[in-house]
């Protein structure tokens, strides 16, 4: 195999032994590992114990244990579990269990194991698992002064079923450490987010009585809200408000039209305000005119929270009420504000009419606090301080003993050994959890630039970027910006009059130049192509004796990729942004997103309803800029290429009407 000539060099002879005999084992555990690896996605239990025994002594063996004793957790004993976390010290796999068995200790609520295990979890990145840890402290009188609050921010964060972070807001509801509303607000959330299991269980932790009429308020909230004349009571008003946000979730007027014409009075303040969030939020994603002016009824913007400010910010930016920009991320917490989006707002925000020098001045160290040559309003930021994205200063060559360093870590060869024989999921873990935890507060920046280039030369190449752009103080952009395929790339851009540097930032965001990578709706290899669409791009093009089953041949995949990518570049008149929103959304939501005022490009970016779409459009933006930074070598301008995004003029045909 291929791959194992590559990767033998890099795995230390304490484990592996460079003979004949040895390659001929690890081959046949592959297989082992692989079927391994099936039978654990399918819960084979019996399966996974007749072939571990065939993966003794194979490098990703830690997997092989890991998979089999996961499998059957809820019936293992503590001793069993113990013993693995003693063979298996120090790797992945061994917190892996550790952070599965912690969550089993807390469903079965023995909190002497888990008080035992917990101080040993390194990952210490699942929320569900703090929580319980946060509990604990709590039964045991120990709980700091902001352990309410913390219980809050993981519990909020968490969209699905949880029985960790909704226990622990139920010890720190019994001790008045969290108040009622913040448990309503848990079911606002949920309600909103159509995750009305979730909401239920808020409602049974803050008013277990409420149950009862809790179904129909969710469940059908027109007959709800028709059937009830006033909301008496607490539990009565916030089931009005549960009942109102599933109104706004479908149909933001008619809600607005309830709250003003009868519900309003009969609600608190906050309450009131939280709704008018709601449905500010509701009309902002449909991109309605009239999304500011029901924002413009909260009375008190301490009152919602970041993300219901974060969507007012967007609204008043789409309406060009700049006042209400400013006010609205002064509003947010405190790490919200610190979030280069909101950071580069506010400051256009105070230059906007007429600012002062103070208010000059203040915006001038906004944009200073974040502006860099990578990153979308970090390079804006510099712009707006007068400058262009240039390279960033190259750091140090790596030593030998550097490059040694990163290739001798048992984390990182398994990790790329996984990832070779196609266990690419598994490997990722490993590597990531290698480059974060392998000492106390993860890699230095030198250490991860030496496991960067690691994951380059073996042109694994999401690796590589996602490690090098870790770094903070230094910046490779050769990692963060690899140009594989850059004869096949530039050749076709340039053949279609497409720029480079554009079709590279596509594919940077869409495959990291994984070129068997395949998405959850289909789409497949560099340029993440749909089979429809492959089709369709084909006939146009005329490329015959095309066949589905050539999407993920590199060349093939490029030219139809491209192809298509020019296609929607003409057909939206040339605006980068817009078709980049069609190249990942489809080209029928653009069209429709593109109605409205004439917007910067990046007030236009911004208020995408999409998350995904807007976080892409962003990235595909900024990572075009830096990659024409290396191409031609000189300073470049994201808002040259954001440009301006509006309607049709009258009379206008849509062309983009005719892409798939």
């Amino acid at each position: 195999m291929q791959w194992l000539k590559i990767l033998t060099p890099l795995l230390t002879t304490a484990v592996l032994a460079a003979s004949a005999p040895w390659a001929a084992a690890q081959n046949r555990g592959d297989d082992t590992l692989l079927e391994m690896q099936q039978a654990f996605r399918k819960g084979d239990r019996q399966r996974l114990t007749t072939l571990l025994p065939g993966a003794r002594g194979h490098v990703l063996e830690p997997w092989a244990a890991y998979w089999e004793l996961r499998a059957r957790l809820d019936m293992a004993q503590p001793a069993e579990v113990n013993a693995f976390l003693q063979r298996w010290a120090g790797s992945y796999q061994e917190d892996r269990l550790r952070n599965d068995w912690l969550l089993l200790l807390g469903q079965r609520r023995d909190w002497e194991q888990f008080a035992e295990l917990h101080p040993h979890y390194r990952m210490g990145d699942d929320r569900e698992v703090r929580c319980y840890a946060l509990a604990i402290d709590q039964i045991r009188g120990q709980a700091a002064q902001d352990a309410g609050a913390e219980v809050l921010r993981n519990w909020y964060a968490l969209r699905d079923m949880d029985d960790g972070c909704a226990n622990a807001a139920a010890e720190m509801l019994a001790a008045r450490q969290v108040k009622p509303l913040d448990i309503w607000r848990k079911a606002r959330l949920a309600a909103e987010a159509n995750r009305l299991r979730v909401a239920r269980k808020a409602v049974e932790v803050v008013a277990p009585e409420a149950l009862a009429p809790l179904r129909e308020a969710l469940d059908a909230p027109a007959k709800y809200l028709k059937g009830h004349a006033t909301a008496r009571g607490r539990e009565r008003q916030e089931l009005v408000v549960l009942a109102l946000i599933r109104m706004a979730v479908s149909d933001a007027g008619v809600a607005a039209g309830l709250l003003e014409n009868k519900w309003g009075v009969h609600l608190s303040a906050e309450e009131r305000n939280w709704l008018w969030g709601v449905i500010g939020k509701q009309a902002a994603l449909a991109l309605s005119p009239d999304a500011a002016g029901y924002f413009g009824n909260v009375s008190r913007d301490a009152d919602l929270n970041d993300d219901l400010l974060a969507w007012k910010v967007r609204a008043a930016l789409r309406a060009g009420q700049w006042k209400q920009v400013g006010r609205a991320i002064d509003a947010m917490s405190p790490t919200a504000r610190q979030d280069s989006t909101w950071t580069y707002w506010k400051a256009r925000s105070l230059t906007a009419g007429r600012a002062g020098d103070e208010e000059r001045a203040q915006a001038r160290q906004l944009y200073e606090r974040i502006a860099a040559s990578t990153g979308f309003y970090e390079q804006l930021a510099l712009e707006e301080l007068g400058e262009r994205v240039t390279p960033p200063p190259a750091p140090a060559p790596l030593t030998d003993a550097e490059k040694a360093a990163a290739r001798a870590n048992p984390g990182l060869q398994r990790a790329l050994y996984a990832i070779a024989m196609g266990l690419r999921a598994e490997g990722v873990r490993e590597w990531n959890y290698s480059t974060n935890l392998h000492q106390a507060g993860g890699m230095a920046e030198r250490e991860l630039l030496a496991a960067a280039d690691l994951a380059c030369q073996q042109q694994v190449w999401d690796r590589c970027i996602n490690t090098s752009e870790r770094t903070k103080t230094v910046i490779d952009a050769g990692q963060r910006f690899p140009m594989p395929f850059r004869s096949a790339v530039v050749e076709r851009a340039q053949g279609v009059g497409l720029d480079p540097a554009y079709v590279y930032g596509l594919i940077r965001q869409e495959s990291r130049f994984i070129m068997d990578a395949r998405s959850g709706v289909g789409a497949s290899g560099l340029m993440q192509v749909m089979p429809a669409t492959a089709r369709w791009t084909a006939k146009k093009i005329g490329l015959t004796g095309f066949t589905p089953s050539q999407i993920n041949d590199r060349d093939t995949n490029i030219t139809i990729g491209t192809a298509y990518l020019k296609l929607a570049l003409d057909d939206f008149d040339g605006s980068m942004p817009l078709a980049a929103a069609a190249y990942n959304a489809g080209p029928g939501r653009p069209r429709n997103w593109r109605n409205g005022p004439v917007l910067e490009g990046a007030i236009w970016a911004e208020n995408v309803p999409f998350n995904e779409t807007r976080d892409y459009v962003k990235k595909v933006l900024s990572n075009t800029t830096d990659y024409a930074v290396m191409l031609t070598g000189k300073p470049q301008s994201l808002k040259a290429r954001l440009g301006q995004v509006g309607p049709l003029a009258v009379g206008q045909t849509d062309p983009s009407a005719d892409l798939p």
